[in-house]
Formats: structure tokens, sequence, C-alpha cells
């Protein structure tokens, strides 16, 4: 097992962590792709940045009533490596109990396409604190993460981002079906079934195409329900072919 220092330093890269962790204890993280991590709540399950804005915000919620937790925030390409392009303030901040916080993004990029949507990914990290006082021996901390879509919205696009699953076509064939996307929106295919055998959650990029193998080599209807701006799921829709 590794040290709670050198733990604590691949977590925080070189950025020094001003907390106390019993000598013994155990720490483990979570990742979740979620608007919720232990018990900090994000604001959104979704960021949508409009191109040229100065910044934009995202509330965070800690809603336990005895955990502190200490949050740190920052954004990732595609990737999942961190991204150089974006400032998110506070990086590093404690959260007591029952309070709320705002993170401000700031992107300071160079131009990006102005014809479609760019996406990012927001990550929002909480470890509770440990009272070393009332620990035992070993003890598991559970770290859990955050990791939201931030999409790089342009302004003035052709068409409304709702109107974007209208778009899609597809084409099944040789065991794989294939989903094109003439809008200038990332679309994210939930509920997604050919044939009737449900495929893993997708998401379509801008004016480009998705493949998606189908179990079984099965053909038939292509449908799906698709996620909008708010995160919600929106009806059910069959596939243009």
């Amino acid at each position: 097992m590794k040290s709670n220092n050198n733990i604590f330093s691949q977590i925080f890269l070189s950025r020094k962590l001003i907390t106390t962790i019993c000598t013994g204890s155990l720490l483990a993280m979570v990742m979740v792709s979620s608007a919720s991590a232990g018990g900090i709540t994000l604001g959104t399950t979704r960021v949508i940045y409009p191109q040229g804005a100065k910044e934009t915000s995202l509330s965070l919620t800690n809603t336990s009533t005895s955990n502190v937790y200490l949050i740190q925030s920052w954004v990732a390409n595609a990737n999942g490596s961190k991204s150089a392009d974006f400032v998110v303030t506070p990086p590093l901040f404690t959260m007591k109990p029952k309070k709320e916080n705002t993170l401000r993004i700031m992107y300071t990029g160079p131009a990006l396409p102005s014809d479609r949507e760019s996406v990012f990914y927001l990550n929002s990290k909480a470890i509770p604190s440990v009272d070393k006082n009332s620990l035992k021996g070993n003890t598991l901390q559970i770290a859990t993460q955050s990791v939201i879509k931030l999409f790089v919205r342009p302004k003035s696009l052709p068409s409304a981002s709702i109107d974007a699953p209208k778009h899609l076509t597809c084409h099944v064939e040789g065991g794989r079906v294939t989903v094109k996307n003439a809008s200038p929106y990332f679309v994210t295919l939930v509920q997604f079934f050919v044939g009737g055998q449900k495929l893993p959650n997708s998401m379509v990029p801008p004016k480009g195409s998705l493949s998606v193998d189908v179990p079984g080599h099965k053909n038939g209807a292509v449908s799906f329900q698709t996620v909008n701006d708010y995160g919600a799921n929106t009806v059910k829709q069959s596939c243009n072919t």
C-alpha cells in the first residue's frame, strides 16, 4: 500500500495539501460521471459556456449535515488531460456542512471553431475531512470525483440546440450502427436501441459521425432519447435512415 503522502501527492500534483490525516488511515477515490460526489452536489449536470463570454459559473452545495470537504476543481480535455486553456477559481477550497460556493470558469485559450460546439470536462474532487482523535487503526476515507461535460457554444449558430436530434441519420450494416450528425451541436444518446438491443450511452460530435458495435450483429429499427441543455432526457424517437 502506498503511503498517505504519496497518495495525496498524486491527487494534488504539485499543490500543497493543508489538512490533517491520521497516520495509518487509507484513502480511496471513486470516479463518478454525475452532478453529485459524496455530499457535494453540483448545480447542473452540464455546463454551457457561451463562446466569447468572459466567464461562466457553477454552484456547489455541501448537502452533508456534518462532513467538511476539501474541493479541487479543474477542466480537462476530451483525452482526460488537464486543460491549460481554462482557469477555475477557486481551484482549491473547503466546504463546511450545508454551505454553498460558486466556481468561476474562464476560457483563456486560443480561438475555438465558430461553426460548431467544442467539448471539455469539468472535474470536481471532494475529499472528506478526518478527525484524527476519533480514528483507531486503519480507516477508509472515500474521495469522490464528479465529471460533467462543458460545452463551449458559439454564438449565432444556424439552428437551436433543441432541434439537433432532428439532424441525425442512422445506418445499420455489418453488425454496426453509424449515426451521422449534421448539426453544430454534440448530441448525447441514451436509451439507445438497435433491433431491440440496448447500446451504451453515446455522444455524436457536431458535423461528424459515430459508429457503435451492435451485440449479436442485430439489425432493425434504431431508437433513442437525447439529453437536453438542462440534463433531462427528451422523448423517445426513431432515427432517420
